[in-house]
């Protein structure tokens, strides 16, 4: 039973985990051998650099160093954050740490514009190896690139609960077809099997120069998605990630082996994995390109969900300006829809896909952003064994960190060449977070709040004076020992005032999961509070927890801020807060009972 059970999460985390860096071997060699020449020499230099690339970066730094690193069973650049912060308590490193996290985080969201991009053009484009096909013009094929993308998109809103199932087998068919199809190739010429020794690998390096980065730069290609493995660890846990590596591994060097002697028998061809498998199984072929398109869908879907996921982690972190949620799963809560993101996503793979044309126009710009992404979780790894003096892990991760710049370096070389559209595609949520974070430090430095003591002697006054409404009421704030001032203006601006008026504080920890509730009765005649504690990426239900208290609130209050400002930058911080829901919608509560209380704020 605990077999099968094991098997099944495997399975699972090959659907949901392994897509970006399980499709890669499609467009990767075709793309570094646009910069070389196809000899004897080069395949050895790059076939080693492939291997030695994943295994050094994908094995070693993610599922051997930084999945042992983590909250609770949680992965990510944010998890960094949260162990190296932890660690360094109150040091003035901090707040780079900080700065650096929201960095990688918004790489990661340029990175996600960029994958279904390519990885659905990559797999349509072997439509031309069809026979009759041949002649498909670049319009067609990104107009059907275009299709699948908006029907991929138009799907999210029901969710992936009721097909997910079929992730996992379909990516294991890819894989054992990759394998299947590189060993058959590999028996041509067998002797590329000695291009695993990392002499080779070091010969290109040396004998290339500064030609070397550029192959580099689309070396870096093979390692996309690596940085999925850890940041997904959370949803599956390590050993199911850590076991299906060891089979997709395995899988990705015997099909990138197999390119490799292809080439060596027959020359670069294009998209070296369709003329490779079109050549080994003939007819076979229209079901393999059917089963790539499948497989980049499913990886596709694997960075739409990540997306979905890192923006909603933002918000309840408070990074983000909040934005509305739709649950698409009874069973699994972390199954969620934000549709300003889905729609603002498909138009910017949309805007990708039109400017580039093509998979190998797009491997121009692809891999910078992932290389930034993993140099910073290399060099958060690295602060944090320092801390721990485990020296042998430093030194590995000295190591580590020196590659990935490597590669970082390498990928600017294709600035000139499109690489500056990751760049762009994260400095987008790059300056809405810092606006907004600046904004929120902004609001708090002259928030007027109320002190609690001072609350509750004109609290005691007014109760015992006034006409009361009966029911209960419940007022948002952020922490009741310091009262909102929206509070005060509905009691002692307005004399408003329940029979029973009920405090509710909603607070993020900065642990992943877990709900606790705590209502504290009786702190004044008629005046009680509800504490609720969630984890940063818990979908809190402030309605069911407050039933199973027996609390059943008749209105409630919350605050509403009005951003007044002769500065552009408060402005758009003003705009932003009126573009995002209230906090009470973000939670869902029943919208009939709701009043917002507006306060007004000159900045």
């Amino acid at each position: 039973m605990f077999s099968a059970v094991a098997e099944s999460r495997v399975l699972k985390a090959l659907g949901l985990v392994f897509g970006d860096i399980g499709t890669s071997p499609i467009y990767t060699i075709g793309i570094i051998l646009l910069a070389l020449v196809p000899n004897e020499e080069n395949i050895f230099g790059i076939i080693s650099l492939i291997f030695w690339s994943l295994f050094l970066i994908i094995t070693v730094q993610y599922v051997w160093i930084a999945m042992h690193v983590g909250t609770k069973g949680e992965g990510g650049t944010i998890v960094l954050k949260e162990v190296l912060t932890d660690l360094l308590k109150n040091s003035p490193l901090v707040p780079y740490i900080s700065l650096l996290a929201i960095v990688g985080v918004c790489l990661f969201m340029g990175d996600g514009v960029i994958t279904p991009a390519i990885s659905i053009l990559s797999a349509v484009e072997g439509i031309r190896l069809v026979p009759g096909l041949e002649e498909t013009s670049g319009t067609v094929l990104l107009l059907i690139a275009a299709t699948i993308a908006i029907c991929l998109f138009s799907f999210q809103r029901r969710g992936t609960d009721s097909i997910s199932w079929a992730f996992g087998p379909v990516m294991a068919i890819w894989f054992f077809s990759l394998s299947i199809t590189g060993l058959i190739s590999l028996v041509s010429a067998p002797h590329i099997l000695l291009a695993l020794s990392p002499h080779y690998a070091l010969g290109f390096l040396l004998e290339n120069g500064l030609t070397s980065l550029i192959v580099l730069s689309a070396i870096v290609l093979c390692i996309t998605g690596g940085e999925a493995l850890y940041a997904d660890m959370g949803h599956l846990g390590r050993e199911p990630i850590v076991k299906g590596w060891y089979f997709v591994f395995p899988a990705l060097m015997l099909s990138y082996l197999g390119q490799g002697a292809f080439v060596l028998e027959h020359g670069s061809t294009g998209t070296v994995l369709f003329s490779m498998v079109s050549s080994i199984i003939g007819p076979l072929y229209i079901p393999f390109l059917l089963l790539s398109i499948c497989a980049t869908i499913i990886a596709s879907q694997a960075m739409i969900s990540g997306m979905f996921s890192i923006v909603y982690q933002a918000m309840t972190t408070r990074i983000i300006p909040k934005m509305k949620i739709d649950y698409t799963s009874s069973a699994l809560r972390s199954q969620i829809y934000i549709d300003t993101v889905n729609w603002l996503l498909l138009m910017a793979v949309l805007l990708v896909m039109a400017a580039f044309q093509s998979s190998e126009n797009l491997g121009a710009a692809y891999g910078l952003a992932v290389a930034g992404d993993m140099s910073i979780s290399a060099f958060m790894l690295l602060l944090i064994f320092v801390i721990k003096r485990d020296f042998l892990k430093t030194g590995i991760l000295c190591a580590l960190l020196g590659i990935n710049l490597t590669f970082f370096i390498a990928c600017l070389t294709k600035l000139p060449h499109g690489a500056y559209w990751s760049f762009l595609l994260a400095f987008i949520p790059f300056v809405i977070i810092m606006i907004f974070i600046q904004g929120q430090q902004k609001l708090r430095s002259i928030f007027q709040s109320i002190p609690y003591e001072e609350f509750i002697d004109k609290y005691h006054q007014l109760y015992r004076e006034s006409c009361k409404i009966s029911g209960a009421a419940l007022y948002f704030t952020s922490d009741i020992r310091s009262i909102s001032p929206y509070i005060g203006q509905i009691f002692f601006q307005n004399n408003i005032i329940y029979k029973q008026n009920i405090l509710v504080s909603v607070r993020i920890k900065g642990y992943p999961f877990g709900v606790t509730s705590d209502y504290q009765e009786g702190l004044a005649e008629g005046l009680s509070a509800f504490i609720i504690e969630a984890g940063y990426m818990e979908i809190v239900d402030i309605e069911a927890l407050l039933r199973e208290r027996g609390i059943f609130e008749k209105t409630i209050f919350y605050g509403i801020e009005n951003i007044i400002s002769d500065r552009m930058i408060w402005n758009l911080f003003g705009l932003m807060k009126k573009a995002s829901p209230p906090f009470v919608q973000f939670y869902s509560l029943p919208p009939e009972k709701i009043h917002g209380v507006v306060t007004r704020f000159v900045l």
